[in-house]
């Protein structure tokens, strides 16, 4: 399993992560690329390698023309109107999604901290095209990156007072209270707003799990600078790592492989020894064409199956098939767990099979003989029916 892991003990920002994905080994021309599919124009975005007490990362700069990078904007989008950029842009589906789902959660909390609904936020900072960038572009490096799960740790949140356009307010501020609510955090590391609203909400949506240790496998890390000097590195840490445990779930048992090459039986014989083999308790049963000697058309037949079967199933390949003799071995079987759910559907109730590994359903598939059974009664394709019970399946585990 490919995990995404997230430290962050000095905080998040916006241009930290980009920072840090960068440094992860998301290429920065294809982020660039990416991010010119929005259509916006006023800034650009570079790169430099920086360090702090002594870590060295990549800091990303979103630089506004005849503007400063932490001065306000006078663009004050609402939700609609970055939906429109977002969609009207050719980025792709998953990217879309993925951006507007962060920009609702900060609109969200800050139409319950203002007292007031969604369409009517106006993001202020937020708004602006380098906040913008900094959240598209995050959904951008979180495709690229095709991990199976992301985790972080409590979230330093720091201290102090910050500037607000509404005023000062404690640290941390009352939109990054509301994004992070039921998530673990942490303060007063530093007496600075280390957290910002578009780094907690990167991470709202992002993170499937928040750990104060975990077990992992470390492959590859980066660091993605901050533009303060503090007294603890301002740099936030993500790497790339394989779930250590995860394998634990899988069910492993002794299986032997019994197997015999043929090449001077009826090939319309073959599905009765299949089916024999299956009586007899085989877990697979498989054909391989092959070559033997004197250059004749071959076939292996492969048995996999439990070690208390074994004298079943040579006795059914010496009977049943022309080979003289078999060979075998034992092999560790692995196997993630499997659980079956009932699906309703227009088609009737249908059987998903799901495997689970790490605690997470990683796999679904409709039993295929009631798919067959459904479609012929209702004279329709075997495919929609398997779609049709695929996406009633998704809705049920939203």
């Amino acid at each position: 399993m490919k995990i995404l892991y997230y430290e962050c003990f000095s905080g998040i920002s916006g241009d930290m992560n980009l920072g840090a994905m960068v440094d992860l080994g998301v290429d920065q021309r294809y982020l660039v690329q990416e991010l010119n599919k929005l259509q916006l124009s006023g800034y650009k975005v570079e790169f430099s390698r920086e360090k702090k007490k002594g870590i060295e990362g990549t800091r990303a700069h979103v630089i506004l023309e005849n503007k400063h990078r932490h001065g306000h904007n006078d663009a004050h989008r609402n939700l609609e109107k970055i939906n429109t950029i977002i969609e009207t842009s050719n980025l792709s589906d998953a990217v879309k999604v993925l951006s507007k789902k962060i920009f609702r959660a900060v609109a969200e909390a800050e139409a319950k901290v203002h007292g007031t609904t969604i369409d009517k936020v106006h993001f202020h900072e937020v708004g602006a095209v380098d906040s913008i960038v900094d959240i598209v572009g995050a959904a951008i490096c979180f495709d690229r990156l095709k991990v199976d799960k992301v985790v972080c740790t409590p979230i330093e949140l720091g201290g102090g007072f910050v500037q607000c356009r509404h005023g000062t307010f404690p640290v941390p501020a009352p939109a990054t209270v509301e994004i992070l609510k039921n998530i673990p955090v942490k303060t007063g590391a530093v007496q600075f707003e280390t957290t910002t609203p578009t780094g907690a909400a990167i991470l709202a949506t992002l993170v499937d799990e928040y750990l104060a240790q975990g077990s992992f496998t470390f492959e590859k890390t980066g660091y993605g600078v901050g533009y303060h000097d503090l007294d603890i590195p301002n740099v936030l840490r993500v790497s790339l790592c394989s779930d250590a445990t995860a394998l634990k779930d899988l069910q492993s048992r002794k299986a032997l492989v019994i197997e015999c090459n043929i090449d001077d039986m009826n090939p319309e014989h073959y599905d009765f020894v299949l089916k024999r083999l299956f009586d007899v308790g085989a877990d697979d049963v498989f054909l391989t064409q092959t070559q033997m000697k004197k250059s004749r058309p071959g076939v292996l037949v492969s048995v996999v199956c439990p070690l208390e079967i074994e004298e079943k199933v040579i006795e059914t390949l010496l009977v049943e098939t022309t080979t003289l003799g078999v060979r075998k071995y034992t092999v560790d079987k692995l196997a993630i767990k499997r659980n079956y759910t009932k699906v309703s559907t227009e088609f009737g109730d249908i059987t998903v099979k799901t495997g689970h590994l790490g605690g997470r359903c990683i796999k679904a598939k409709p039993e295929y003989e009631e798919c067959k059974k459904s479609a012929l009664l209702h004279h329709v394709p075997i495919q929609r029916v398997v779609e049709e019970v695929l996406r009633q399946f998704n809705h049920q585990r939203q």
